[in-house]
């Protein structure tokens, strides 16, 4: 694939996580603002307006607000400007792949976007469960972030040589299909 249909494809990947993402919190912020829990579809699905101003499940929200601050408003970027060098640096990823990688991409910097104009929180609204079984609050950005991860996850975190070929992290073939 060129590295110019790559970058678009990225880009444009990237640019619609955030996009739909920082509309449905801010329709969520309007519309859930004081409601409370609201059950839809027989209660398996829930909009309850929240702020997490820590990480995946709230992980990092009892750290004390300036290491938060450090951490998610400086080191998350970075993370991201990490996985956006690697797009270019690699030069084989498939469609697949640069598709996960904007999906991953994208609700970070959705994420971060919303931590920037929002006091260092999130805004999250969206819960699923069954009887006592439920999941964490979450948002738009963190369907994409999972998303992202599940697709490198299911292509085995392999991309393709310029051949073509298949080559994986864990394989040891990868310098033998490329001297062939």
């Amino acid at each position: 694939m060129p590295r110019r249909s790559r970058v678009l494809l990225f880009v444009a990947t990237a640019s619609l996580c955030v996009g739909c993402d920082q509309v449905t919190k801010e329709l969520a912020r309007e519309a859930l603002a004081g409601l409370g829990r609201v059950p839809l579809a027989y209660d398996l699905v829930h909009l309850e307006l929240t702020r997490n101003t820590g990480g995946f499940l709230s992980l990092g929200a009892q750290l004390p607000g300036a290491l938060r601050g450090v951490f998610f408003l400086l080191l998350a970027p970075l993370l991201l400007l990490a996985a956006c060098l690697a797009l270019f640096r690699a030069g084989s990823l498939g469609r697949v792949q640069i598709l996960a990688l904007g999906l991953f991409v994208g609700g970070g910097a959705a994420n971060w976007l919303d931590r920037l104009f929002h006091d260092g929180a999130v805004t999250d609204f969206v819960s699923m469960g069954i009887g006592r079984l439920h999941t964490g609050v979450f948002n738009v950005a963190d369907v994409a972030i999972m998303a992202g991860v599940g697709l490198f996850a299911f292509t085995g975190w392999g991309w393709t040589n310029p051949r073509g070929q298949a080559v994986h992290a864990d394989s040891g073939s990868q310098r033998e299909s490329l001297d062939s």
